[in-house]
């Protein structure tokens, strides 16, 4: 009932006033899909690694539809805003309902914004909870330096053509139990040469279990082979350890954990070929736990046939070691769809895929003790089929 009263009060703000000046926004993917065996599609995801390769390899229906939408706006020409994003989430086998034990339905941002303020230099000002300062990876949804919180901050502050920005939260997500102080500072704008950005960001959590901090230094060229590379390193001590989110405050300061990883999205000359590769290496040093390593490296690449057909393969490969070592390598081929084009980042596609991955030995045991009804029980590889669907707006 609380939030349905919460979702109708929201709607009402938006809707209250004038249609022409709101802004909307959204994204979603829905699909369908089976398992070898002819059950319900199961993802394939390396036990205890942060993320997994998405193509062909995603299991629900999910969605985010955002509105924006200007309250007032200033002599100094800045503008205050309300802006709010609902997310759906429904896994596939279950009703589609997205509530209860079939999915959520979220208010996940609701803040205030105050944009291209004159005494911060064109900077702006926000408070609520929203999405902010969000690094990804996309072929596997991996958002490596997220500063998404339920707090207040000063966004890019223009200082000497530098943007600078704070948040202070509470809060990293609708699913963090207990408040804990966090405190982030961002630097970015540093230009080493054309075309190439140097960025800066600290973190500071003060619980008074423990208090933690950690760091990143990420290197962004533009225009490399029609794309982007980036680089990033990051480094991060007791409740630090989560690198930009917040971690567990049962860590002091002697467990740390080590980040660097590369991504790059490119495109042919002929825009023949696209795609993105990855790859991530991260070490945890830990006190009282076994230390832990993780390895991801992998590629989505796409042969366009014309301007709507295109072909697209994504292989990846995921190991952790920490008292055995564990590896999942996963396989897909999509014929896609594709409406407005066939770059990387072009949407809406609908796909046609197949999906196969295995496993080592030390893999198979740990996933039969956490999924002893899974259809791939006591193997070391599996597949899937489906089709789906993905669009933004």
């Amino acid at each position: 009932m609380k939030k349905s009263i919460w979702l109708i009060g929201i709607t009402s703000i938006f809707s209250s006033f004038p249609a022409q000046a709101l802004e909307l926004h959204g994204y979603f993917r829905t699909g369908i899909g089976n398992n070898e065996k002819g059950n319900t599609q199961e993802c394939f995801q390396l036990s205890g690694a942060p993320t997994k390769y998405r193509l062909g390899n995603e299991c629900e229906q999910y969605a985010e539809f955002s509105a924006k939408q200007p309250l007032t706006s200033f002599q100094d020409g800045s503008q205050l805003s309300v802006n709010g994003m609902l997310q759906f989430y429904n896994p596939y086998g279950q009703s589609l309902k997205f509530s209860g034990e079939d999915g959520y339905t979220r208010l996940n941002q609701i803040y205030l914004d105050w944009r291209n303020v004159s005494f911060l230099n064109g900077g702006n000002i926000w408070a609520g909870r929203r999405y902010y300062n969000r690094n990804d990876i996309h072929m596997t949804d991996f958002f490596y330096w997220n500063q998404s919180a339920t707090g207040f901050g000063i966004d890019s502050y223009d200082l000497n053509d530098y943007k600078i920005s704070y948040s202070f939260s509470r809060k990293d997500n609708l699913f963090q139990e207990k408040m804990i102080s966090k405190h982030d500072l961002t630097v970015k704008g540093i230009e080493i040469k054309p075309n190439n950005e140097l960025q800066l960001g600290v973190s500071y959590i003060d619980h008074k279990q423990n208090n933690g901090w950690s760091m990143i230094v990420q290197d962004i060229q533009k225009h490399r082979f029609n794309g982007k590379n980036t680089i990033a390193f990051q480094y991060g001590e007791g409740p630090g350890t989560g690198l930009s989110y917040t971690g567990d405050p049962n860590l002091n300061r002697n467990n740390t954990v080590f980040r660097a990883l590369e991504m790059f999205d490119w495109q042919s000359q002929s825009n023949r070929l696209n795609g993105q590769m990855q790859a991530v290496y991260q070490k945890s040093n830990f006190k009282d736990l076994p230390d832990m390593q993780w390895i991801s490296i992998g590629s989505r690449t796409s042969y366009v046939l014309n301007d709507k057909i295109k072909i697209t393969g994504e292989i990846g490969f995921d190991q952790i070691k920490d008292t055995e070592s564990r590896n999942l390598t996963k396989l897909t081929i999509a014929p896609t769809w594709s409406l407005k084009g066939t770059q990387y980042y072009d949407r809406p596609e609908l796909r046609v895929y197949y999906t196969y991955a295995n496993w080592n030995n030390a893999e198979r045991k740990l996933r039969d003790q956490v999924m002893p009804n899974s259809d791939f029980f006591a193997t070391n590889h599996g597949s899937n089929f489906g089709i789906q669907l993905e669009n933004w707006w």
